[in-house]
């Protein structure tokens, strides 16, 4: 709806669906998860700990970054290399 601009933001969107504007936008970074990991899902082959609510907790915008983040959230016991990479460091 945003992208067809019958709406000109998100806050108008969420009015008009009547929906939680917090609520809407962590929606909508759904839309911003790598086509890999979306396959995955919809093939039922997501990592363990990859959950609705850890998706709704926000994803990196990178994809790489959330391959990584998620495999982290699966396995529980990170790399010394993801270690790194999801630290920032």
């Amino acid at each position: 709806m945003l992208d067809e601009r019958h709406y000109a933001a998100i806050s108008e969107m969420a009015a008009a669906e009547r929906i939680d504007r917090g609520y809407l936008g962590r929606i909508l970074q759904l839309t911003l998860v790598a086509p890999d990991i979306v396959e995955a899902i919809l093939d039922g082959r997501q990592p363990e700990g990859m959950t609705v609510q850890a998706l709704m907790e926000g994803v990196p915008a990178e994809w790489e970054g959330q391959r990584i983040a998620f495999r982290v959230a699966a396995d529980r016991r990170p790399t010394k290399a993801e270690s790194r990479i999801v630290g920032g460091t």
